[in-house]
Formats: structure tokens, sequence, C-alpha cells
């Protein structure tokens, strides 16, 4: 079985090292995958990405509508003396 990625590669030669597998079974492993030019990882650590801050708010402008029927005018109202 060929090896996927260069970091599976590394990780054999150091289980190599440390004699938890054979040299027959790295050689193996090490043929199969020939130069074929392997990812650095096949699955390569998300990227986190910072919070953008929130704009503030703008203010809303009121929003000037047609005008269709004049405002009626308001009686006056008698002034307390």
């Amino acid at each position: 079985m060929p090896f996927k990625s260069k970091a599976q590669r590394r990780k054999f030669a150091e289980l190599l090292v440390k004699g938890e597998i054979s040299p027959e079974t790295y050689e193996e492993w090490n043929r199969s995958t020939g130069r074929a030019k392997l990812p650095e990882r096949l699955h390569p650590e998300a990227v986190t990405t910072r919070k953008r801050k929130a704009k503030p708010k703008r203010a809303k402008t009121k929003l000037r509508r047609a005008k269709t029927k004049p405002k009626r005018a308001r009686k006056a109202k008698p002034r307390r003396s």
C-alpha cells in the first residue's frame, strides 16, 4: 500500500527507527509509492480566520414621501387665562 502523504512517510520512518515496524514493511510501502509527488498532509488543518468587527450602524435618513394630500389645518385651541 503506498504512502498517501509526506507526513505519513515520516511517521513510518520514525516507527522504523523505533523498531515498531520491520524494514521490509517500510521498503514495501516505499517501493509501491515510487516517485509520486505527495502532499505535505492529506487533510490540512482548517485555517481559522479572525472575526471582523461589525461596522457601526449608520443613522437612517428619513425618506420623504411624495405629497399626495395636503395636511389638514389644526383648529386653534382657546388659551386659558
